[in-house]
């Protein structure tokens, strides 16, 4: 019997766009000349100075002068910045790309909310980031607020948000970037800015490959152990134009795809992507301004898993995901009010619906797959959101958001054939429902030295329709999906102070996160065993299912120093303490008082930046505190300490070149530890030299 897969996702993708494209040109054809928008955790621009949320701000400069060959890997000089593992997206699997900010139970789907100029960077169907579609060289900033965000954002910024810009099509008129380094590491990224009549052209590529490194740990690794490799390349052109005298329109478009080896010949995956957007800034009067966004992504992932034998001379496929098309759409508008330089309100509307589906087969027997499976669904949020700040004393500023959403969860279903012959077709019944989302913050600069803030949150996230309809085995751990996952909620709140004296700066904020029916992967069983919905489970494995922790509580201090002991040198230094613990479980009373997964308790990073002349010399060192690889806190993850380096030398105006060093002294980093005993290390010593010239 041909198996047929449910009817394809409708191909009006462009029509949809288009038609958002008109309805947005429509209202920008009312008003007339481009305000630059910096968008903070109110979606408005807003100086730092009265941003209630603490918040981190790295220039391009800064990332790119960082030693990783990656834009997240930069980001872990940020100690409340981590990804579900110990590693980056160099060789990592995508799904391992999620983000979490202040240990706020990290999961393969992110609990923060990522953007690319205003834009989810989040997978549509699993939550994940795919980092390697991220420029480097055209970055003009990111910005990162933990904690705060939610009231702006909505939906996925539960733990926070980061918002990376890139730079507008306009500027510096040619730029490329190229480096070589270990493992066969091949990276070049190009930008050209031409202007075309009255607008402004842009492109934009980068092609990124490494043959890569061993995931085992040697005392693990065998035969079939092979490095684990990634390749992956992308082109986007961007036309700005101004429309009238005080708007200006930005289209986007991208084509991205990537493939990646997971460590044996049979586990691989890939990923493609086409993007479309338009933006438009506006500002029609002095106190009134306006940005609009549009866009439109059709993604496409595949992936293979196996189990590998006990002296790891051979696997077995374990699955075949062999596609995942999932399509997103979104319209948003924001509008921003400024009445006097103390009093500023924002206020927008918008909303994203995510089509999605996981084709794959599973059950190898005797060489052959025997059963195929169809899961998926749609689901569809959207909201409206008011923000106002204004001067309450001299001194004090107060901070209001709040922000209500709807959701929509329909077409859920999950389809079995077993043999060729339909084994089970469920549909799964509409789910809806609202969410509130206020937020509220005090900040005092109470003079020249000092700076006091306090805020507080509510924020939700809707699992990601990965976690709903998905099962999934990564070598002999089977989890099982769960439709009726609950909608995770947290209640926040921080308070920090900075101090700043000659050439020293020095803050600390305490921060509290009580979290809500967070979903988590609870083992359940341990094999050999066969269960409903989940089956076999051999010896030696686990089986987990996704379920909702009732109560999880996150709280912690984070400390930032910079001093500048010269102007030519100066010394940073950053630690967190994470306390991240179930508080309690009814399904799984087991858990309570346990660690969360993947989070350590301590996390610091200490750096120099030294300028002789054309000179920039940046050492630093990172240690990551003990963390557990399971909920049960019985697999550990070793601590680990980490040196990196990276030296740039000017030639001459527009040409440098640089030399990076990750993982200088090769220090091991445990990334994993399955059921099974294996352990998984992380990025070993790369070097890599390039040269950057800008014209």
């Amino acid at each position: 019997m041909t198996l047929r897969p449910p009817a394809p996702f409708p191909r009006t993708l462009p029509l949809i766009l288009f038609a958002e494209l008109c309805l947005v040109a429509q209202l920008a054809a009312q008003t007339v000349e481009l305000s630059p928008v910096f968008v903070t955790a109110s979606r408005a621009t807003e100086s730092t100075e009265y941003v209630p949320f603490s918040h981190v701000t790295l220039s391009g400069d800064q990332l790119r002068a960082a030693p990783n060959a990656t834009v997240d890997g930069a980001l872990r000089s940020i100690p409340g910045f981590s990804l579900f593992r110990r590693t980056d997206s160099m060789v990592a699997n995508p799904t391992t790309q999620g983000v979490s900010l202040r240990g706020l139970g990290p999961s393969g789907a992110s609990r923060s909310l990522v953007l690319l100029d205003g834009v989810p960077l989040n997978d549509a169907f699993g939550g994940w980031v795919l980092w390697s579609k991220v420029p480097r060289e055209s970055l003009a900033s990111i910005e990162l607020v933990p904690g705060g965000g939610s009231s702006a954002w909505g939906n996925a910024a539960l733990g926070g948000v980061i918002q990376l810009f890139t730079e507008p099509a306009s500027g510096e008129r040619e730029r490329l970037a190229a480096r070589l380094g270990s493992f066969d590491t091949q990276d070049i990224e190009a930008q050209a800015t031409e202007p075309v009549g009255p607008g402004t052209l842009q492109l934009l590529g980068r092609f990124f490959s490494t043959a890569g490194f061993p995931i085992v740990a040697p005392e693990h690794r065998g035969p079939i152990d092979i490095p684990a490799s990634s390749r992956s390349r992308w082109l986007t052109a961007r036309w700005r134009e101004p429309i009238g005298s005080a708007a200006t329109v930005t289209l986007t478009v991208r084509q991205f795809d990537e493939d990646r080896g997971n460590g044996t010949p049979y586990q691989r995956n890939s990923s493609d992507e086409t993007f479309a957007s338009v933006a438009i800034d506006a500002q029609p009067v002095g106190a009134f301004r306006w940005n609009a966004t549009a866009y439109a992504q059709s993604e496409g992932f595949s992936s293979t898993f196996s189990s590998v034998n006990a002296a790891r001379t051979a696997e077995t496929p374990a699955s075949n995901q062999f596609a995942v098309p999932a399509t997103a759409i979104g319209i948003g508008w924001v509008g921003e009010w400024t009445t006097s330089a103390d009093s500023q309100t924002s206020f927008g509307v918008d909303s994203r619906d995510v089509r999605g589906e996981t084709r794959e087969d599973s059950g190898f027997v005797n060489g052959a797959f025997t059963r195929r499976r169809f899961a998926g669904g749609r689901q569809t949020t959207g909201g409206v959101f008011i923000e106002h700040s204004r001067a309450v004393l001299a001194d004090l500023r107060a901070s209001l958001g709040l922000r209500v959403d709807g959701w929509w969860d329909t077409n859920g279903h999950r389809r079995d054939f077993l043999a060729g012959a339909p084994a089970g077709d469920e549909e799964f019944p509409r789910r809806d429902g609202t969410a509130l989302s206020p937020s509220a913050g005090l900040v005092w600069p109470a003079n020249g030295w000092l700076r006091l803030h306090a805020s507080a949150q509510h924020a939700f996230r809707r699992p990601t329709l990965n976690e709903l309809y998905r099962p999934f085995r990564v070598g002999n751990v089977i989890t099982d999906a769960n439709p009726a996952l609950r909608t995770e909620t947290v209640t926040s709140g921080e308070i920090g102070a900075t101090v700043q004296h000659g050439g020293l700066t020095f803050g600390a904020t305490g921060f509290w996160n009580e979290l809500h029916d967070s979903v988590a992967n609870v083992t359940i069983a341990r094999g050999p065993i066969t269960l409903p919905d989940i089956g076999f489970v051999p010896a030696g494995g686990e089986a987990r299912r996704r379920l909702n922790l009732d109560r999880s509580r996150v709280r912690g201090i984070a400390l930032t120093a910079d001093w500048k002991l010269a102007r030519s040198l100066a010394l940073n230094f950053e630690y967190q303490f994470d306390d991240a613990i179930v508080t309690h479980a009814t399904i799984a009373p087991w858990l309570d008082g346990l660690r969360l997964a993947q989070v350590p308790r301590h996390n610091a990073t200490a750096g120099l930046t030294w300028k002789p002349g054309r000179w920039t010399i940046s050492p630093r060192a990172r240690w990551i505190g003990e963390q557990f690889d399971d909920d049960l806190n019985a697999l550990p993850l070793a601590p680990a300490t980490v040196i990196d380096f990276s030296a740039s030398f000017t030639l001459r105006t527009g040409v440098e070149l640089f030399f990076n060093a990750e993982n200088l002294f090769n220090h091991r980093i445990e990334t994993g530890r399955p059921a099974e005993g294996i352990v998984n290390t992380g990025t070993p010593r790369l070097l890599l030299a390039g040269v950057r010239l800008r014209r």
